[in-house]
């Protein structure tokens, strides 16, 4: 299924793409700019670093525990459709988070803010693939990812403006308008679901949903536990971790098993090996890209002394870096394949990062600045290749089931990385803040180092035309309806 001769997207392609970005952005810019909002609102909401750190922590986990849900809803109720409910929920979580009058309810709306987001990723990309009737290419994936390559960007410098200039709230205001006009965009472009395909209405799977959702949730949760309790053996870590892997050991039990019944996240597919090799990659390109995502704030703020505006502005070139990559990769991934397009990215992802292992509080800015332009080319070459691969050898109707894959793995991939150099970060401590931004900076390096592993075995992605058209046009879905 996959084009690897970089076509021109048509003009109705683009539409669909563009209502999607629209709709879709707004999301991540919020994840990035509440980030840098819980010093603010620990003091505007009298509470404390613990508590208000849930703000993030209970977001993640409600996106962990909603994508699950998009297949069946995509086959419910429709793609359209159910896109466009996914906007209205988000939409309406950031109203109450808004109007929220003390940490608790914040909490708890952010939490429905995140199941609206969990909703949203996996959709936009699986209404992409459908949107150009299952030709995945590089460019697809490019366009597709646009709103991860502008949240570095944006996100910091609007919630830094707001921050500084206007009410903690307008953090979630911001989102009433861009949504509004995902909406429109939406309702104008985006295709109608064909009878009988994915408006068919399914039968949730109930027991795979409660055997899937809890097993995120503790894997997720231990994970963003380890640096505060100091390692894996405490309790915090060791007892929603365990339980998540035994829950998701059961829970690829029950998927596997024979049968007609769907499960709600058809795990055999990776057995395939566009999809398994892909997910693989997403899994080690989550974690080299949060790992220094989380660290390089921090460095700025806490190393440097600077304020939550400057460190947004000082980001701005690994956004920039990653942006420019988007508009280069198809015609790279055409000329030397997806598999050495990545593997150059993760090398080069790592010897961007080594100069912060080297750096120290009074470093050049504009060398950190040229770096982080270098670090944004790798990290955005590393996404794209496999996103578009991924769905090679995957039926039309396996369609959804392959984004679900790929979003959990590169999620549970992103707090993995975070959760390792947050605890080399906190256990160097000791040592001085210079010697432990500078030893979590070279587990940094080293995760984007070991990631060339998995993606060795990436395909190349180089199918011939004849090949990939008797392709598009013979095949049946496979998996169980």
């Amino acid at each position: 299924m996959t084009e690897t001769t970089e076509a021109k997207l048509s003009p109705q392609v683009k539409n669909a793409l563009t209502a999607l970005i629209v709709g879709g952005i707004a999301a991540i810019l919020d994840s990035t700019m509440v980030t840098l909002a819980i010093h603010t609102l620990a003091v505007k909401l009298h509470s404390t670093a613990d508590t208000i750190q849930w703000v993030t922590t209970g977001f993640l986990l409600a996106m962990a525990v909603a994508i699950p849900v998009t297949g069946w809803a995509e086959r419910r109720w429709g793609g359209k459709r159910a896109w466009m409910a996914a906007l209205v929920l988000f939409m309406l979580a950031s109203v109450l988070c808004a109007v929220a009058w003390n940490d608790a309810g914040l909490i708890g709306f952010r939490a429905l803010q995140g199941f609206g987001a969990g909703l949203i990723f996996p959709l936009m990309q699986t209404l992409a693939v459908r949107a150009a009737g299952g030709r995945v290419s590089s460019r697809l994936m490019a366009a597709v990812s646009l709103p991860i390559a502008l949240g570095p960007i944006l996100g910091p410098v609007i919630g830094g403006v707001i921050l500084n200039w206007l009410s903690w709230r307008w953090l979630f205001l911001v989102n009433v308008p861009v949504i509004a006009a995902g909406l429109l965009l939406a309702w104008r472009f985006l295709p109608a679901d064909r009878p009988g395909s994915s408006a068919g209405r399914g039968r949730l799977d109930w027991i795979g949903l409660v055997l899937l959702a809890p097993a995120l949730t503790g894997i997720l949760l231990g994970l963003s536990q380890l640096s505060e309790h100091g390692g894996i053996g405490h309790a915090g870590v060791l007892v929603p971790l365990s339980a998540g892997v035994v829950l998701l050991g059961a829970f690829i039990a029950w998927a596997s098993r024979p049968g007609e019944r769907e499960p709600i996240v058809d795990v055999r597919q990776l057995r395939v090996r566009s999809l398994g090799s892909a997910s693989a990659v997403l899994f080690t390109a989550g974690a080299a890209m949060y790992a220094g995502m989380f660290l390089l704030p921090l460095y700025y703020q806490q190393l440097r002394g600077d304020s939550v505006l400057d460190a947004g502005l000082l980001m701005i070139p690994q956004g920039v870096g990653a942006l420019a990559s988007r508009f280069l990769i198809g015609r790279v991934v055409d000329r030397f394949g997806a598999r050495a397009v990545t593997i150059a990215g993760f090398l080069l992802a790592a010897v961007a990062t080594v100069p912060f292992a080297l750096a120290g509080p009074d470093t050049s800015l504009w060398w950190l600045g040229a770096v982080l332009l270098v670090r944004g080319l790798g990290i955005g070459a590393v996404l794209i290749p496999p996103m578009s691969i991924a769905y090679q050898d995957i039926q039309p109707a396996g369609i959804p089931h392959a984004t679900m894959n790929t979003r959990i793995v590169q999620q549970v991939g992103a707090s993995f990385g975070t959760a390792i150099v947050a605890v080399v970060l906190q256990s160097l401590l000791g040592q001085g803040a210079t010697g432990a931004f500078r030893g979590a900076f070279w587990w940094a390096a080293g995760i984007a180092v070991a990631a060339v592993i998995p993606a060795v075995v990436l395909p190349t992605g180089r199918r011939p035309a004849a090949s990939r058209s008797r392709h598009v046009l013979t095949t049946h879905p496979a998996q169980p309806k």
